[in-house]
């Protein structure tokens, strides 16, 4: 058994040593050793400040863009930005790299504040081994998504990449997968954005995918699976890497990014802006923003924007911005799928989703691009308790065999749903056309709408009138029938007095009635059978 002696004639001499001597300078080796440290620590911070080096960070400025640590600036508020693991090396041996450890290793993380508000952040450095990612660069990452969790932050991910670190092997593909488990593991819990500021490619592209939001710099920014090169090797087609992956790409064909902006500094605004909308995690409310557009405000405008004739189309977007605060409607997605227009508002300072029909485009018709961006956005509104506020003016679903054979059925089914599951308040105003299963699927009552009403102008039947017409009376007497009809469906008293509305509204009152739903919607609970999950027609 170990015995502790205690010297007590030694301790009370050294009691009553003078302080002076207890204050005594550290010995000259001490000092040395310290200076050395700090000459050190200072050199290599100054070497992490400046990455890959004067030239290449001129090589950046001339292609457009700014480095890590200058987006940074612009995208957090000043001075709040904090950094982790500044010193930190990769550990790879290869040859070309053993003896170059620049310190970093080609990512700045750490937190800050965004309009005072915690958020995290990585912004990867092009500069050093072209931003690519290998162990030491992916465990930095992997830390402030960790830290995000465990104290209810946002996440942004400034992404300018070469993609996996080829000298790295196998351990660079294991960091990506740590990165994508995390990126899971966040979903729904804190919002995720990736701003794409550079290449982003391979694997790399599935982490973005994941995130909530994804932002684009219009031509110094690029997403594919698969590079020009291999493309042209495997297909034999020629194209380049802007066609390919661009922001133009995958804002308007595949739907992959939310928005595209024409420079690294519009991109940081742009993030700053969204990040308004957005609560800090799902246990956090939506942020209130103080307005002086008064609750009460009637729009007159409002009781002339739907034209009298059914067929004519008119702007959704123009009657979107004349309900919410200060006529100003975040757009989302704002070149795919125009048919339905997805984004942010305000009513009362308080942030709503919006989804709503957009008739200038395929009259307003679902289809499978339109359901699949509304579905997305309905689901990323409810795990963070956004509100939804829906406008309706729907036809139907698109018809033709193209989109029959490319599952419609299935797509459509994605929003309702969406819809279905969401149990944040909901809103829906049908303002004109709301036909068949598409009046189903936009936040009908039916599918736990909490407010459902409608203008005078709304249409809420199986099909259009001449259509019904025809099937019901086989094409006999159409022109009297159809008038028949209008008369007694195409209105919206049938669905009134079965209770499928809440009421008929003036269409200048909606702002008020809006306001009205969400206060009384603000403390909704709605509870549901215990489950894993859902199984969403994926």
């Amino acid at each position: 058994m170990l015995r502790l002696v205690i010297d007590r004639p030694r301790l009370a001499r050294h009691a009553l040593l003078p302080r002076s001597l207890c204050s005594l300078p550290p010995p000259p080796k001490t000092l040395a050793k310290a200076a050395s440290v700090r000459a050190r620590l200072e050199e290599a911070e100054v070497a992490a400040k400046l990455g890959g080096g004067e030239a290449r960070i001129e090589a950046q400025h001339r292609k457009g863009k700014l480095t890590a640590r200058e987006r940074l600036t612009l995208l957090l508020d000043e001075g709040t930005f904090r950094e982790y693991d500044k010193l930190k090396t990769h550990r790879c041996e290869d040859f070309d790299m053993g003896s170059n450890r620049p310190p970093g290793d080609g990512v700045v993380t750490g937190h800050g504040k965004i309009h005072g508000r915690t958020v995290f952040v990585f912004s990867q450095d092009f500069t050093v081994f072209g931003g690519s990612l290998g162990e030491a660069h992916a465990e930095k990452i992997c830390k402030i998504m960790d830290k995000a969790l465990a104290v209810g932050a946002p996440v942004i991910g400034l992404n300018d990449s070469g993609g996996a670190r080829i000298q790295e092997g196998v351990g660079s593909l294991a960091g990506y997968a740590e990165v994508f488990q995390r990126n899971v593991d966040a979903s729904g819990v804190v919002p995720q954005l990736s701003i794409i500021m550079g290449p982003c490619a391979g694997g790399a592209v599935y982490s973005p995918a994941l995130t909530d939001f994804t932002v684009m710099v219009e031509h110094t920014s690029y997403m594919f699976v698969t590079g020009p090169d291999v493309v042209k090797t495997v297909t034999n087609e020629e194209v380049s890497a802007e066609a390919l992956g661009g922001a133009r790409t995958h804002t308007r064909t595949s739907g992959v990014a939310h928005l595209a902006c024409p420079n690294d500094v519009a991109a940081m605004a742009t993030t700053r802006q969204l990040m308004s909308y957005l609560p800090s995690s799902n246990r956090q409310p939506v942020p209130v923003l103080p307005t002086e557009d008064p609750i009460s405000r009637a729009d007159e405008a409002l009781d002339r924007i739907v034209p009298a004739d059914p067929n004519v189309p008119y702007d959704m977007g123009a009657l979107v911005r004349r309900v919410l605060d200060e006529r100003s409607f975040f757009e989302l997605q704002p070149d795919y799928a125009k048919n339905i227009l997805t984004g942010f508002g305000r009513v009362g300072g308080r942030t709503v989703g919006i989804v709503a029909n957009q008739p200038q485009e395929l009259a307003g018709c679902l289809d499978i691009n339109a359901a699949v961006k509304a579905a997305r956005f309905v689901r990323t509104c409810d795990a963070y308790g956004i509100p939804l506020l829906t406008f309706v003016d729907v036809p139907g679903f698109l018809p033709g065999t193209g989109q029959e054979h490319g599952g419609v059925i299935r797509h459509g089914a994605k929003l309702l749903y969406a819809y279905a599951e969401a149990t944040v308040p909901k809103v829906t105003v049908i303002t004109r056309k709301a036909y068949g299963g598409a009046y189903d699927v936009m936040a009908s009552k039916h599918l736990r709408g909490d407010v459902n009403v409608a203008w005078p102008s709304a249409e809420i039947a199986v099909m259009g009138a001449k259509g019904a017409v025809e099937i019901i009376f086989r094409g006999k007497n159409v022109d009297e029938n159809t008038a028949t009809y209008e008369t007694k469906f195409a209105n919206p008293l049938v669905a009134a007095q079965r209770g499928f509305i809440d009421a008929v509204i003036a269409p200048r009152e909606t702002r008020q009635l809006v306001w009205e739903s969400l206060e009384l919607l603000s403390d909704k609970r709605q509870e549901r059978a215990w489950r894993k999950h859902g199984n969403i027609p994926l």
